[in-house]
């Protein structure tokens, strides 16, 4: 079983991911393949403490598919050492031709077109010490990127709504995503991201006024945040703070998405 997208999941593939987290953990005998594009510095840091606590043997492959070499061709001569892939690439369409030729399982650690275990595990959060999903009030500030991208995925797949403020030329009709150019009133939890590369949204920046405004919900910034960038202040000093040990929920969640692909 791959993780390339959440739409690939079920509800019932989510949920099971989830109860795992809570379930103790036995050793897995096996080896990963790993590559990382870019810095990575939490994903990277989670994912090796997840391997080393599932007794799994991992070896680095830096620019995996950085490769002219055909994704069949790779797969092909890889996969006799290998029995999972866990891959950061931003060329989302090259990891997903890699996953159709590989016969091992192919985690999605992060690309171009989205975040699965970022927001599986941030998802988690919100059901399990926020508010259930399925009553959760969640708003995504700011343009699109790979994580509301994903977000957009979870809602569609477990059947909530999110709100989505952000610019009018980047709303589109989407299942389970209302967007708007304004505050959608009360809501539970607003999460932000980095803006993509190059884009100016200085007017799109999240100020404690607005938090006012909808409630002084919890905050959830997508690291690495940027004060006078989608944030026009300082989250820390801000009381609805997730706080940065939410996200050390990254270690057990991903060693739940690697048991689970591992027993699919």
């Amino acid at each position: 079983m791959n993780l390339i997208s959440l739409s690939d999941l079920s509800p019932t593939d989510i949920r099971n991911i989830w109860r795992l987290v809570g379930e103790p953990v036995e050793p897995l005998n096996g080896t990963v393949a790993w590559s990382f594009e870019g810095n990575g510095i939490r994903t990277r840091t989670t994912f090796i403490q997840a391997f080393r606590d599932l007794d799994l043997q991992f070896t680095e492959l830096p620019n995996l598919l950085k490769t002219g070499e055909r994704a069949r061709d790779l797969a092909g001569y890889l996969d006799a050492f290998y029995d999972l892939y866990v891959v950061r690439e931003s060329d989302h369409a090259r990891l997903v031709e890699f996953a159709a030729a590989s016969r091992r399982p192919v985690v999605n650690a992060m690309s171009g077109d989205g975040h699965p275990c970022e927001v599986l595990t941030d998802a988690y959060y919100v059901d399990t010490a926020v508010t259930p999903l399925e009553r959760a009030r969640v708003c995504l500030w700011g343009p699109p990127t790979n994580v509301f991208r994903s977000w957009h995925e979870l809602a569609r797949v477990l059947g909530f709504t999110v709100a989505h403020v952000c610019e009018a030329r980047f709303h589109e009709c989407k299942p389970n995503v209302l967007f708007s150019e304004v505050p959608p009133g009360a809501v539970d939890v607003v999460i932000t991201d980095a803006w993509p590369q190059g884009l100016d949204a200085k007017a799109w920046s999240l100020s404690r006024q607005q938090l006012e405004e909808i409630g002084n919900p919890r905050l959830l910034p997508t690291p690495p945040f940027k004060v006078g960038g989608e944030l026009d202040f300082d989250p820390v000093d801000y009381a609805g703070f997730c706080g940065y040990a939410q996200k050390e929920l990254l270690v057990p969640v991903q060693k739940a998405i690697v048991r689970y692909v591992f027993g699919a």
